[in-house]
């Protein structure tokens, strides 16, 4: 007997997070489905308890609901059936033991549908002469599993540390990536992102001067990386924790679930090795792609223009590929545009374009800041009588001045003028 041979009237789609239950049955359902509309006899009582302590929230230790010993074993054998489904997939035993033991919730939906189904079933036919009652427990729990269409990927990315919703969602996405593609790519892209390095909190310090200092109107990439930002900000640590593999990975991939389509040895390995050979260490590489992950998406030849336009700024190819692991959002379409409208502006204020990109190699966050906000800043330095060609070898030799509020630079205007005074600006 298989179990392709069952006649069960069955429609258990592959579930979504936005879908709505058909009207509540079952309170303690927490996977929608869809069954037949029919009323259920008082006496049957679906399983009311919560899952078992293993799939529980780790965090939630209040309330604990009590279980039965046969429930705890079925939870087990939901685990183990887990793992024996995924290594049909051709994934190893340890790293399908492992993602069984770290997809609690999604082990849960498994097991509840198992109990809804036995108790649909039962209800429907007594008992008596039913094939998917004869069936051992791990036989229906793998059933499920393959009902659900997912081919393993929700389980492991649960496991990877989304929530049970943002997994379905994004394995969706990946619906014709292969399981241990899957698992390889996701291996390959946590050794360049999260590295043994030292300097986690400096990616963190990185990406909180950029918030601070962005003042233009952003395109989609920059809007998804300051989601990013937003998302780990609001975690415990922090944008310190943004070179944390277990905080910031099922961010990246909540908000680019994209990386996980690219293909690795056609796209992954030759875009490290683009940037390696513009001067980007792959030791440090991980700044790069966690400050700006869009980057990890574009195609190499819409990269590679972007980097020939900004090394007309920066003269010399080392200096570029330092400079772009701090202010790797600079390749952005937006920033690229933005920096056109700064030459154009410093133009109609008779600066030459020579100063300009002095003061960009001194200090990248003015490619960030708008047209208006220096404008409000020039209009504060001729106040002081510093114009054209002054105004020139100001920004030049204190770059940082266009960036400050209004109100600072009142409060410092007189020290400023001494200190120009004395270098012969003015």
């Amino acid at each position: 007997m298989t179990t392709k041979s069952l006649s069960i009237p069955l429609d258990f789609p592959f579930p979504s997070p936005k879908a709505h239950p058909l009207p509540t049955l079952h309170p303690k359902i927490q996977f929608p489905c869809k069954f037949p509309l029919f009323s259920l006899p008082q006496r049957i009582q679906f399983l009311r308890n919560q899952c078992p302590p293993k799939c529980q929230n780790p965090n939630d230790n209040n309330n604990p609901v009590p279980y039965t010993s046969q429930q705890e074993a079925h939870f087990t054998e939901t685990q183990e059936a887990i793992s024996q489904f995924l290594q049909e997939f051709g994934i190893s035993a340890a790293e399908s033991n492992s993602i069984a033991l770290n997809s609690p919730k999604y082990a849960k939906m498994l097991f509840d549908s198992v109990k809804d189904l036995e108790e649909w079933t039962s209800w429907k036919s007594g008992g008596d002469g039913n094939e998917f009652a004869t069936l051992g427990f791990k036989e229906k729990v793998a059933y499920m599993a393959k009902e659900k269409g997912d081919n393993g990927k929700v389980a492991f990315l649960e496991s990877l540390g989304l929530s049970l919703s943002s997994s379905m969602n994004v394995a969706r996405y990946l619906h014709g990536e292969s399981l241990p593609n899957l698992v390889h790519k996701v291996k390959y892209m946590k050794e360049i992102l999260f590295s043994d390095s030292d300097d986690k909190r400096l990616v963190g310090k990185y990406a909180r001067c950029m918030m601070m200092n962005l003042s233009i109107p952003i395109d989609e990439d920059l809007q998804q990386t300051l989601s990013l930002f937003e998302k780990v900000e609001a975690r415990r640590g922090g944008l310190d924790m943004l070179g944390s593999s277990e905080v910031t990975f099922r961010c990246l991939v909540e908000s680019f679930p994209r990386i996980l389509l690219l293909p690795l040895d056609l796209h992954l390995k030759p875009m490290v090795e683009f940037l390696e050979s513009i001067g980007v260490p792959k030791e440090h590489m991980r700044e790069i792609f966690l400050l700006f992950p869009p980057v990890i998406i574009c195609d190499i030849t819409g990269i590679n223009r972007k980097v020939q336009a900004l090394k007309k700024v920066w003269a010399f190819d080392k200096d570029f590929g330092k400079m772009l692991l701090k202010y790797p959002w600079i390749l952005s379409t937006a920033i690229q545009k933005n920096y056109k409208e700064i030459v154009s502006f410093f133009h109609m204020e008779k600066v030459d374009k020579s100063s300009v990109d002095t003061a960009i190699r001194s200090w990248p966050h003015i490619l960030g800041c708008s047209t208006s906000k220096l404008e409000v800043m020039v209009e504060q330095l001729a106040e002081l009588g510093i114009r054209n060609k002054k105004l020139g070898q100001v920004i030049s030799k204190s770059p940082q001045l266009l960036l400050r509020k209004p109100q600072e630079f009142l409060q410092e205007g007189i020290n400023l003028k001494g200190a120009l005074y004395d270098c012969g600006v003015i």
